[in-house]
């Protein structure tokens, strides 16, 4: 399998643990030290200037999520891979919310993600 299989590969796992909201599955993707930056943490957790690091903080982090929007649902529209990163564009589902279309990228080594950053409106 070449590298941009892979990291396809990957994002589609993503995509299933988010969608599962299998917290275990989805940290299972990330390297232990991984860094993860968002516009929704930056509101919700203005300390953090909107970036994370470390699985301990993406758990954290997710974890809240799927607490508090038991209906979170992505749909991917756009992957496209290269040998180490993987932008994606899906559209955040949540109820009693208007859709939401995200852009993120995925920067993947040695099998795992390493950084993560979101772009919304």
């Amino acid at each position: 399998m070449m590298k941009h299989e892979q990291n396809e590969a990957i994002a589609i796992e993503w995509f299933a643990a988010f969608n599962e909201h299998d917290l275990e599955k989805l940290l299972s993707l990330y390297d232990e030290n991984a860094a993860h930056f968002s516009p929704k943490l930056k509101i919700r957790q203005p300390e953090t200037n909107g970036l994370v690091k470390g699985k301990a903080a993406l758990r954290a982090w997710w974890q809240d999520a799927f607490d508090r929007l038991p209906t979170l649902h992505y749909q991917v529209t756009t992957l496209t891979t290269n040998n180490d990163r993987v932008f994606m564009e899906y559209v955040r589902s949540v109820a009693n919310e208007a859709d939401m279309l995200v852009a993120e990228v995925l920067e993947i080594k040695n099998g795992k993600i390493v950084a993560s950053r979101v772009y919304h409106g």
